[in-house]
């Protein structure tokens, strides 16, 4: 038999390639793959040709030069319809899903319903939430069939602005998107519907007239933002955050009665305390800490967690339950809040005021000396809290300055409370959950709505005693749920992907830092990484670029752990008033333990439960989204009047188009754009996180230190403009820097801030090869 012929028999099959790659999901290559299966040259073709298919299939993902088994969907996902095939049916992606990391996007196919039920129907260019079904394999990509639970967001053709009046009666629409800045409407008095200086309208765009500034006509007022003291409105009306209640619900929570010892233990005599911030205004968790009196517990302590029993106010499938779905959240503004539920359940009924009998569901722990639970149980309790306290007030007594109300509270109360706590966090630091470094800054408005200032409160142990208690009484209530086979919502984490470990390692090269991993991927990992860096110049921009390598947290009906918390499992479980998962939770537990009213009904499964889970998830990241751009509207409004002054701050984004730079004492996020650091070619070094000078070799990087000048504020847009003051750093060969000289920045003159290289310098080219000899022969 000759050689061509024992190649093609010992050639593997398809399977089996998978099934290496499958194995070795960091290592997989083609030249892994051909020392593996021992391929001559000669062979490496055609292992080639039959990755490119695999890929094609969409059964594996390219990166570089590896490979690895393609991500497939879950149950339940968030999908973009993006058109229709050749037989007119409609096709969808993910929302979320990047290509160079989780392999060809995958088509989904839309299985549309002969009678479809209302709100079900979805169109090309709408979001909607969708039920996925087993993939089929096709010739270029993995096809998907998905059914439409929910229709999310309509199509719209609207652009969201602050309508301002010109001095000839027409107007101009001024974009509230960052991306959008500088880009004005035109709106003519006919087409303004009676809109008002100072109006946040909604504006569709008018057939260009080919010159001049587009034009759009108002399609509604959505109210006056004339005063900072409405900034957040723009962020509720541009992500359609729900803002009033429906009558029938509003109904329902004005006719509860409060809750009673019917059905119910009476735990009215345990001192509960509630600790939250001091401008809080819903109260939903209280603690208690006392030494257990078992003796075979010696050291040890009972610690009770009780929740407001939202459960028993908000049943299931009531007007109230379908809209704490629909809002999925309260979101939290500098100014406002936008509760899941209406105040008379959420700050009245709920709100576990000092001396007011309360309905509370509540988990007795008994931990034992080494700060670990030992059991727990749940209760159906009436209470009665003794005491409203702030942190920085418990702590403060903690510390020996004990005031009025906390002085009678010290001894019985406080003393056993954080003692139980010292138990807690050794066994919290020996779990080893990811410690990353991120100080929360808290924006205090004036009464007039405006920013007063900018603070990062102190971490205290008593943020670190509740945080602890609540992750415990979590963790309690996603055990009792598992074992009594119930469905439930965990709160999960995903640990790193490959790709993002991986390009970590390869930024720690540049700074001379090993990464080492052995066996499974923990947080000690990325631990190890920060204790490193720990009060040494890279620390910062090592806490940024861990906290980017991580995933998101999410729901999910399906658990997979929580790995920043180094949990195998865990549910929200503390807060109904403010999150729909957790009042999912209460119903399961009421439902597992035979608690009585207000269970999760029979119909509920794990489909079902997956859907919810995905749309609170969405939920969440639209109020994560609409507070983070009110902070940068209201801090824009806050330096518009400083334009002209000089900053310190730190890079905390590099991309192709600029450096970001976070203020050092607002927090405050402005762009550098790429084409004022210089008149020369910046190139973006992705590995390093920094721009690099093609010429002098200056490079700017993330956590560089710098100093700006503030040269554009648009508040309404939430935008900043920054010019760099700061010197930069050369970067050499390895890595390694070293202080530098920046290349020539562009100079200004009065308000023109443009750039004025390339106006008045007269261009110098550099005579080619040819030319000069040519001159040189003519001079000789």
């Amino acid at each position: 038999m000759s050689k061509k012929s024992d190649a093609t028999r010992a050639f593997p099959d398809r399977e089996s390639i998978v099934a290496y790659i499958r194995s070795h999901p960091t290592e997989a290559g083609t030249r892994e793959l051909a020392r593996h299966f021992g391929l001559k040259n000669d062979s490496r073709a055609a292992l080639r040709r039959i990755l490119r298919d695999l890929s094609d299939e969409g059964v594996i993902a390219k990166n570089s030069k590896k490979v690895r088994e393609a991500k497939s969907l879950p149950p339940t996902l968030v999908a973009d319809i993006t058109g229709r095939d050749k037989d007119g049916e409609l096709i969808a992606s993910p929302a979320e899903w990047l290509a160079d990391i989780d392999g060809p996007t995958p088509v989904i196919h839309i299985d549309t319903p002969r009678r479809p039920k209302p709100g079900m129907v979805a169109g090309v260019g709408e979001r909607v939430l969708l039920r996925i079904e087993k993939p089929e394999r096709g010739t270029k990509h993995t096809i998907y069939q998905g059914r439409v639970i929910k229709v999310l967001d309509k199509t719209q053709n609207r652009i969201l602005g602050i309508y301002r009046t010109m001095p000839n009666g027409d107007g101009r629409l001024i974009p509230i998107d960052k991306k959008q800045v500088g880009r004005e409407l035109a709106i003519a008095s006919i087409d303004a519907k009676g809109a008002q200086d100072g109006d946040l309208i909604s504006v569709e765009l008018m057939r260009s007239r080919g010159y001049g500034l587009p034009s759009g006509r108002v399609k509604e007022r959505l109210g006056s933002i004339k005063t900072e003291k409405a900034i957040s409105m723009i962020a509720i009306h541009a992500h359609e955050i729900p803002q009033e209640f429906p009558a029938e619900a509003v109904r329902e929570a004005d006719s509860a009665k409060a809750a009673t010892p019917a059905g119910r233990e009476d735990w009215r005599g345990v001192p509960l305390v509630t600790i939250d911030p001091p401008d809080a205004k819903d109260h939903d968790d209280a603690v208690h800490a006392e030494r257990d009196p078992d003796p075979n517990n010696k050291g040890g302590y009972i610690l009770n967690v009780a929740i407001a029993d939202v459960a028993f106010y908000v049943r299931p499938q009531s007007a109230l339950d379908r809209e704490a779905l629909k809002r999925g959240n309260s979101v939290y503004f500098p100014d406002r809040v936008v509760p899941m539920l209406p105040e008379r359940i959420s700050n009245d009924l709920c709100s576990l005021k000092p001396g007011e009998p309360r309905g509370a569901i509540a988990v007795r722990m008994v931990i034992g000396s080494d700060g670990r639970k030992r059991s727990h149980s749940f209760h159906r309790i009436l209470m009665r809290s003794a005491a409203k306290l702030a942190y920085a007030q418990a702590q403060t007594a903690i510390d020996g300055h004990p005031d009025d109300t906390t002085g009678p509270l010290l001894e019985p109360i406080l003393k056993p409370l954080y003692d139980c706590y010292a138990l807690l966090k050794r066994a919290r630091d020996e779990r080893d959950p990811l410690d990353l470094d991120l100080p929360e800054r808290k924006i205090l408005l004036k009464p007039d709505g405006t920013v007063d200032r900018v603070t990062t409160p102190e971490r205290l142990d008593a943020h670190r005693l509740i945080e602890e208690c609540m992750i415990l009484a979590n963790v309690a209530a996603a055990e009792t749920l598992e074992k009594k086979s119930l469905p439930l919502i965990y709160r999960v984490h995903d640990e790193p992907t490959v790709e993002k470990v991986h390009n970590l390692a390869d930024f720690l090269k540049t700074l001379d830092m090993p990464f080492t991993k052995t066996g499974a991927l923990r947080p000690a990992v990325f631990n190890r990484i920060l204790d490193q860096v720990k009060g040494r110049d890279h620390e910062p921009l090592v806490n940024e670029v861990v906290l980017r390598s991580q995933a998101q947290a999410e729901y999910a009906a399906e658990n997979y752990g929580h790995f920043g918390l180094n949990l195998r499992r865990y549910a929200h479980f503390t807060s109904p008033i403010r999150r729909y998962a957790d009042l999912v939770v209460h119903r399961a537990l009421i439902r597992a333990l035979g608690l009585g009213e207000g269970a999760l009904p029979e119909s509920e499964s794990f489909e079902t439960l997956s859907e919810v889970a995905a749309a609170i998830s969405l939920t969440e990241r639209r109020a994560m989204k609409a507070e983070r751009e009110t902070a940068d509207r209201l801090i824009a409004h806050f330096l518009a009047d400083r334009v002209g002054a000089t900053f310190q701050g730190r890079i905390s984004g590099v991309t192709r188009a600029g450096l970001f730079v976070k203020l050092d004492d607002t927090g405050a996020d402005g762009l550098i754009p790429v084409r004022t650091l210089g008149s020369e070619y910046y190139n973006y070094d992705e590995t390093r996180h920094a721009l690099i000078g093609s010429r002098s070799g200056a490079m700017h990087r993330l956590g560089d230190v710098v100093e700006v000048r503030l040269v554009e504020a648009a508040p309404v847009a939430g935008a900043l403009r920054f010019e760099l003051l700061s010197e930069g750093q050369t970067a050499q060969r390895g890595g390694r820097m070293r202080e530098g000289r920046r290349s020539s920045k562009p100079k200004f003159s009065g308000d023109d801030r443009r750039p004025k290289f390339g106006r008045n310098k007269k261009k110098t080219h550099k005579p080619s090869r040819k030319a000069r000899k040519l001159n040189k022969q003519k001079k000789g």
